[in-house]
């Protein structure tokens, strides 16, 4: 078990001069590792402004309940000043960290395990008027929708299409969302609430990848504009499937000829192991499966060894292609 996790490492939003206080700015999501896990989302008050700098947070906060950070405090060009590199600067980049816990959160605890990082582009200007954004801008934020779900979960919530500064900032304007998928793929949008959910438990022997678009539609009086991003989910893997012989058989004979040069292969024994790739560094796979010689001769042990080599192939359950490993010994 390995509790409660966010769907994406990162996330990114853009903060402007003056939003007022309560200014809604990016939801943030948990899906659960098994029924009946309630998650709480805690904000760290410090800002990591470069490797070596940080400073107190006084203008963010999140929701514990519902994961929506938010302005707590108008954010003025004085702030900007001091939390940029200069007053030059036209952007200053900073970072904060939210953690993830199946608890209410005491004061100051931010040892928690389980954490993504919200990285805010503090921009050194008044929010644009809502007229002069693209279709792009009002739709959807300048990070990739690209989430990574674990296999084996329950399904859930992971995304929210509607941006929360838009929709708080742009009133007047009309946006409607659409997934586009191929049918029978277990996905699911709602459109009350702009939520995309995973609708059933995922298998990444079964595929490991899927390849959305999401589709949003302005519209300002007669005026309609449309917009299409790719929408990507990738399934993690939870190593819960045992590895298989490609014919059935669990041992080779090897058949000794008087005079073999040294390096001759005698024999050969292929494992397929179709739930996990090769990982770096090399002995962590080595590790994984060994080959032995089982014998009491010191003679036989000394002068025959079993060399493991082991690469990435392809599966195709499905007509999906999934990664595995081949491992040849």
């Amino acid at each position: 078990s390995f509790g409660l996790y966010f769907p994406r490492k990162e996330y990114s939003e853009n903060v402007y001069i003056d939003q007022p206080a309560g200014t809604p700015l990016l939801r943030i999501h948990a899906l659960r590792d098994s029924h009946g896990e309630v998650p709480y989302f805690h904000l760290c008050q410090n800002l990591v402004i470069s490797r070596a700098r940080s400073h107190e947070n006084h203008w963010f906060q999140i929701r514990e309940k519902t994961g929506l950070l938010y302005l707590s405090k108008s954010l003025d060009r004085e702030d900007f000043n001091m939390l940029s590199v200069g007053s030059w600067m036209p952007l200053s980049k900073v970072m904060l960290y939210v953690f993830l816990s199946s608890h209410p959160f005491q004061e100051k605890e931010c040892d928690s395990a389980t954490r993504t990082t919200v990285v805010l582009s503090l921009i050194n200007a008044t929010a644009p008027s809502c007229s002069s954004l693209t279709a792009r801008q009002l739709c959807f934020t300048e990070m990739d929708l690209s989430f990574h779900i674990e296999e084996n979960k329950p399904p859930g919530t992971f995304h929210q299409l509607q941006l929360p500064s838009v929709h708080h900032l742009c009133q007047n304007l009309s946006l409607s969302y659409k997934l586009l998928a191929a049918e029978g793929l277990p996905f699911r949008y709602n459109e009350n609430t702009t939520g995309i959910s995973v609708t059933q438990r995922l298998d990444r022997e079964e595929r490991e990848r899927y390849e959305l678009i999401a589709k949003c539609t302005v519209r300002e009086g007669s005026r309609e504009m449309q917009v299409e991003v790719p929408f990507l989910v990738n399934v993690l893997d939870e190593d819960d499937s045992p590895p298989f012989l490609p014919n059935g058989t669990d041992t080779a004979d090897a058949v000794v000829e008087f005079n073999r040069k040294e390096g001759t292969v005698l024999a050969a024994l292929t494992v397929y192991d179709a739930d996990t790739t090769p990982i770096y560094p090399l002995e962590s796979s080595r590790k994984k499966y060994t080959g032995t010689i089982i014998t009491d001769d010191p003679w036989i042990s000394e002068t025959f060894r079993v060399e493991h080599i082991f690469d990435e192939i392809h599966f195709s359950p499905n007509g999906s292609q999934v990664r595995g490993t081949q491992h040849e010994y």
